[in-house]
């Protein structure tokens, strides 16, 4: 392992990571209602660290190793989580405790709705501004991750990547260099941010509250500036514009890429996993509007329709855009709304949960040990889309599905350790290890009321489920460590 490459490369990101804090500081200044001090002393410890890791070791020129790369994705979001937490301590006029700071900051770049932040209407419009940038931040870092470093790292393999890309674009990575890869999907994140944040304005957000959601939208963070979310608007118009952009970004990305550069949306559709994740949403569409109406939550189908979808797609996404709250709805809703964010969105998209392309292959290895059960000679390949699917590769999901739910049991047992009753210890756990947020119990709709070491476990289920579980758990191994 090349820990002085390790070393360089942190340093690098969290320099570049200490430069975004100036958005905030003219976003303070613009409006003169504090923080700005808090920011540009972040900015300043964060840049003088960052550059003091790197100085040493600046001439250092490997190539990066699977096990360096490991290690940097685990490091880089465990680093941006506490030195983002900063801005949350050194802001004047409130009180916060570190473990609550970095609960924030972690939240945010892991793309996670689960706030612990009360009274969001009164705080500075420069540390509103931030939260939401962490997210789109955070939604960008997948994204890359995903895409373009994730398969080369073997997390969730290569294999996984090709078959969820169509066409002759699947062994190029997209552009022939990572950086190209990297390069042209922030463009594509970025025209997708700027249209949500148009489209927010136009229908009636100010450019603020229309650019810090389309932040958190994109991102399918579910932070907002408000304590009512988005439900604060009380506007059909800006709920719909959010659920477009929210299953938009539960999409993979590499979609949204061919279908700009083919300029044909039929990309879409040919493209299976996508038809999974789509059949899905209008699935979960249709039952919980039916439920809502004909439970008699909502006298009229429209308004079933309208509060059903949003929380369908919203939690379907794992955005956890929260409209309605429900979990106060009767019957199985809430707990069917936090189960599908366990599918959540597809691979290579902004969205938590274990992807809708593991689902699809771990369901057609089950239908072939069904078929294997009455015929047992003959046969019988697993093939996604018109590919068989190597066994190396359902292996892999296999151990997957066993280590995230191993890992979501034991993050569930030490919650309830903390204090917390079942329902709130299983909620969270669902919520946060899929990077939704909105739980049932005492975490419904905040989680400021949690023990503190409560939060911890919770802190800890973001990075795990927003780091695809192996990059972990790997770090465990001593065969990891030996050289």
């Amino acid at each position: 392992m090349h820990l002085r490459l390790v070393q360089r490369i942190l340093g690098l990101i969290i320099t570049v990571f200490g430069l975004t804090m100036l958005p905030p500081v003219i976003v303070g200044v613009y409006y003169g209602d504090g923080d700005v001090a808090a920011f540009l002393a972040t900015a300043s410890v964060l840049s003088l660290f960052g550059v003091l890791l790197w100085y040493p070791v600046r001439q250092v020129d490997r190539d990066i190793r699977l096990r360096d790369g490991f290690l940097i994705v685990a490091l880089f979001w465990a680093l941006l989580g506490l030195g983002g937490a900063l801005p949350f301590l050194l802001g004047t006029n409130r009180e916060i405790s570190f473990t609550d700071a970095v609960f924030e900051s972690v939240a945010g770049v892991t793309t996670t709705n689960a706030s612990v932040l009360l009274g969001l209407d009164h705080l500075p419009h420069a540390l509103l501004w931030y939260r939401q940038q962490l997210q789109w931040l955070g939604g960008m870092g997948v994204i890359v991750l995903a895409v373009a470093l994730f398969p080369i790292l073997g997390i969730g393999g290569m294999q996984l990547y090709k078959g969820d890309t169509p066409g002759s674009v699947k062994d190029e990575k997209l552009t022939p260099r990572i950086t190209e890869t990297a390069r042209t999907l922030s463009g594509i994140y970025l025209l997708i941010t700027v249209a949500c944040g148009i489209a927010y304005a136009s229908a009636g957000m100010s450019m603020f509250d229309a650019i810090a959601h389309a932040f958190s939208t994109v991102s399918t963070g579910g932070f907002s500036t408000h304590d009512g979310g988005l439900a604060a608007f009380h506007s059909a118009a800006i709920e719909s514009v959010a659920m477009v952009f929210m299953f938009l970004g539960g999409v993979n990305f590499a979609l949204h890429f061919l279908a700009w550069r083919r300029r044909d949306s039929g990309i879409y559709l040919s493209d299976p996993q996508f038809r999974g994740y789509l059949v899905l949403t209008v699935f979960l569409i249709a039952l919980v509007s039916f439920w809502l109406y004909h439970s008699g939550v909502y006298s009229s189908p429209v308004e079933a329709l309208r509060n059903g979808a949003f929380a369908a797609i919203s939690m379907q996404s794992t955005t956890g855009f929260v409209g309605a709250p429900f979990s106060a709805w009767p019957s199985m809703l809430p707990v069917l709304l936090l189960l599908v964010t366990f599918v959540g969105g597809c691979a290579g998209s902004t969205g938590g949960g274990m992807k809708v392309i593991r689902w699809q292959l771990v369901l057609k290895q089950a239908q072939r040990e069904l078929m294997r059960l009455v015929h047992p000679n003959a046969a019988m390949a697993v093939k996604f889309g018109d590919k068989p699917v190597a066994g190396r590769v359902l292996a892999a999901i296999t151990g997957f599905f066993a280590m995230y739910l191993v890992i979501f049991g034991v993050l569930m047992l030490l919650m309830m350790a903390a204090g917390t009753d079942q329902i709130t210890a299983w909620s969270a756990i669902a919520s946060c290890i899929n990077n939704a947020g909105p739980g049932l119990g005492s975490v419904a709709m905040t989680y400021a009321h949690l023990p503190e070491a409560a939060k911890w476990v919770a802190l800890v289920a973001m990075l795990i489920g927003r780091l695809e579980v192996f990059t972990v758990a790997v770090l465990f191994m001593p065969a990891f460590w030996r050289h």
